[in-house]
């Protein structure tokens, strides 16, 4: 029999949320006021509608509040992490693959980050991304750069091509998406303006190898020529071309996703040929961003593996000999805690947003949807304060549109929804799932008729009368818990054990889903989510 659970779990009390929902509205209305051509400053956006309850509290990971850091900084799926600084500021972006759309983290001190806007909301390059049958496709690896104050994105996809967005800020507005060349089978490209103001880009191929250098038109908008190969090694990719007292290095992973570690090479000529050095063992954190900051010092970005949360962002030092090499970490071996880097005065803990109240009147930049969204069908203002979610014909969850999902943080968490079911029609499902790959586990309601019913992956529960019904996932490591409830206080577990796993080149995530083929639809009042570590 299902067991009852007590909620020990205070909620963000209302009459704050509420207080700030005008806040949130006047902070949208002044930026849609805004020219057109008027970059958004920083310190304009919002974060999400509703703050984490402690957002100064040292955890396992990232900041430690004593002038140290553990590793991971990231401990969610940001995988194949980019970075760039600029003046006194880091942004960063990484692989989302079939999710929508790619999110851009700020820093000030590559130990706190916070989300703060996306570089697209529609992928709309092949049909495959409207159809739901893109998982694992997508963007893969891609290079943020700022340069002659333009930031740009550049990514390929396994199969549809070479693309690029840029904008004056990283917050957004970006470009349209700009097709720098269609073409199979590349991946990871990475841009460099050159000192004479030539412009280049390396990219790997699918297959890991070898790497192609092309000279690219100055504003990035074309590629001048077929490139030739400039280095083949043991499965390369993922490089990180710069340049540093008149050598020309690229930074890359080598031996694969789960066991590789890092590679430097150098040449006095951009097309080599080039020396190579190891600089990290193989499993050690590995393919990422190389960030200098304003005082000298460097540091580097870089993902590991670790299954279900996927490839989490680590951070460590970097240094350089007297023959300008560089040495990655603790002389070439990872660290686990370490001083955090030197950059002004102290900064305050921040952990990224993760729970969201659906005041403001956009989409808050911490949501990616499952594939290309229904824009149609799916509303934060026809019913203020609520996400409204409006049911679009599937096969299944994995086919269904409009799905709403968030990467998973760290090793334990407790995520509650509320949801308004009295739009539902008949047919619909609507409710909360873990997602592993192209594979939920969800726990929610169904209607048939006029009848509404408690059901979950491969189970089900009572007739469900009530307008109401609250939602709540658990986890703790690679294992999680479904329950439900009629008031939002005491929970039924559904009793299913759900395995988090890694799939689809993706950590597993946090969902939020309705479909069914008569229409219908349902209302969604919050997603708090709790890190319970």
């Amino acid at each position: 029999m299902p067991a009852l659970i007590e909620s020990d779990r205070g909620r963000f009390a209302m009459n704050s949320v509420r207080r700030l929902c005008w806040c949130s509205a006047l902070l949208f209305l002044i930026a849609a006021a805004r020219s057109a051509t008027e970059p958004v400053t920083l310190d304009s956006l919002p974060r999400a509608a509703v703050p984490p309850a402690v957002v100064d509290q040292a955890l396992s990971w990232g900041d430690q509040g004593d002038g140290t850091y553990r590793n991971p900084v990231l401990p969610a799926d940001f995988s194949d992490p980019d970075a760039v600084r600029v003046d006194d500021d880091f942004f960063l972006v990484a692989s989302e693959f079939h999710f929508i759309g790619m999110q851009v983290l700020h820093s000030r001190d590559l130990v706190n980050w916070d989300i703060i806007g996306q570089v697209f909301h529609r992928f709309a390059v092949q049909p495959k991304y409207d159809a739901m049958t893109a998982y694992a496709e997508g963007t893969w690896a891609p290079t943020l750069r700022h340069h002659a104050g333009i930031f740009y994105v550049y990514v390929c996809t396994p199969h549809d091509g070479l693309f690029m967005w840029h904008a004056k800020n990283p917050a957004g507005p970006w470009s349209e998406t700009v097709t720098v060349k269609t073409i199979d089978r590349w991946e990871d490209p990475c841009p460099f303006w050159d000192d004479d103001g030539r412009a280049y880009l390396v990219h790997g191929r699918v297959g890991a190898g070898p790497l192609i250098l092309h000279q690219m038109s100055p504003d990035g908008m074309q590629l001048l020529d077929d490139g030739v190969e400039i280095y083949r090694g043991p499965v390369a990719e993922g490089p990180k071309l710069f340049k540093r007292n008149g050598w020309y290095y690229i930074s890359l992973p080598e031996g694969g996703v789960n066991a590789g570690g890092q590679t430097v090479l150098r040449a006095r000529d951009i097309r080599g040929p080039y020396e190579r050095r190891e600089v990290l063992p193989p499993g050690s954190p590995h393919q990422g961003a190389l960030v200098e900051l304003a005082n000298g010092d460097w540091w580097f970005l870089a993902f590991k593996s670790t299954g279900h949360l996927g490839r989490i962002t680590h951070l460590m030092p970097v240094t350089w000999t007297d023959d300008d090499w560089p040495v990655f970490g603790d002389h070439g071996r990872t660290v686990e805690r370490w001083t955090k880097p030197t950059i002004g005065d102290p900064h305050p803990i921040r952990h990224p947003e993760r729970s969201d109240d659906f005041a403001a009147a956009e989409l808050a930049p911490i949501w990616q949807w499952n594939h290309n969204p229904v824009d149609a069908a799916w509303s934060l203002i026809e019913r203020p304060g609520w996400l409204r979610l409006k049911a679009l014909p599937a096969a299944n969850l994995a086919a269904a549109r409009n799905t709403l999902t968030q990467k998973l943080w760290a090793e334990a968490g407790a995520i509650d929804v509320m949801l308004d079911l009295r739009a539902m029609a008949d047919g619909q499902r609507a409710g909360f799932a873990f997602m592993s790959g192209s594979v939920f586990d969800w726990v929610g309601v169904t209607q048939t008729g006029r009848t509404r019913r408690i059901a979950w992956t491969r189970g089900e529960g009572p007739e469900w009368s009530g307008g109401d019904l609250w939602l709540r996932g658990t986890y703790t490591g690679g294992v999680a818990r479904l329950l439900y409830s009629s008031d939002g206080k005491t929970y039924t577990d559904t009793g299913a054990a759900v395995a988090l796993k890694f799939g689809q080149w993706k950590g597993a995530r946090l969902a939020v889903y309705c479909f069914g083929p008569n229409g219908g639809a349902v209302d969604l009042n919050y997603l708090h989510y709790t890190l319970t570590e």
